[in-house]
């Protein structure tokens, strides 16, 4: 059967695709050119024609992964006459380790990988940003609602998503380190803290 012609676009977003499940399964340091070209059943030569170096490929694949997951985190943070509350606890427990956020063994490979290449953590910082950069901007709601007492909603946003970025690095390299329970009550106890918010009250938001 004669392969199916694919537009670039959607050439683009095969490579991707693929380049990501390897870089999940090999690391950053140990995936190649000829490693995605293979699964693919193209030539090496195919996926540089989009990519010109592994380290461009690398790049765009992070980006790839974390903006479906950022998608998602905008889609559970922007749903319509919902409390702040409520958006916030739902996007946090779907963000921790132990929810529905795809890729956390992807992005500790790339933190990692970051410390030697520029190119990687231009891109990985600029995504972390836009993550915390979403939760501010729902606290900062909440406050303007009267649901949260929070001076800086910013700062709030960076303590929460450190410690869910944390509880993930522990999960994943430690399998059975704790419990999804446990993990989840500590994330309410965050909230709690960050945010002025009751237990009963927050137990309730869902």
């Amino acid at each position: 059967m004669a392969r199916v012609r694919l537009s670039v676009e959607e050439r683009r977003a095969e490579i991707l695709r693929v380049a990501v499940e390897q870089i999940q399964a090999r690391g950053v340091s140990n995936v190649r050119i000829a490693d995605v070209a293979s699964v693919l059943g193209v030539s090496s030569s195919l996926v540089l024609y989009h990519f010109s170096t592994k380290e461009l490929l690398v790049a765009e694949a992070f980006t790839h992964a974390a903006e479906g997951d950022l998608a998602q985190l905008r889609e559970i943070l922007n749903k319509p006459r919902s409390s702040a509350t409520r958006r916030l606890r739902a996007a946090v427990r779907w963000y921790a380790p132990t929810g529905q956020a795809k890729g956390w063994r992807l992005w500790i490979e790339g933190w990692a990988a970051a410390l030697r290449e520029p190119a990687l953590r231009k891109v990985t910082h600029e995504l972390d940003q836009q993550w915390k950069a979403e939760i501010a901007q729902v606290v900062a709601e909440g406050v303007a609602a009267g649901e949260f007492v929070c001076e800086h909603p910013s700062d709030a946003a960076w303590r929460l998503t450190a410690l869910l970025d944390g509880l993930a690095v522990q999960t994943t390299s430690y399998q059975g380190a704790f419990s999804r329970r446990t993990m989840l009550e500590w994330v309410d106890d965050a909230l709690v803290r960050e945010l002025g918010i009751d237990h009963v009250a927050l137990k309730s938001a869902r």
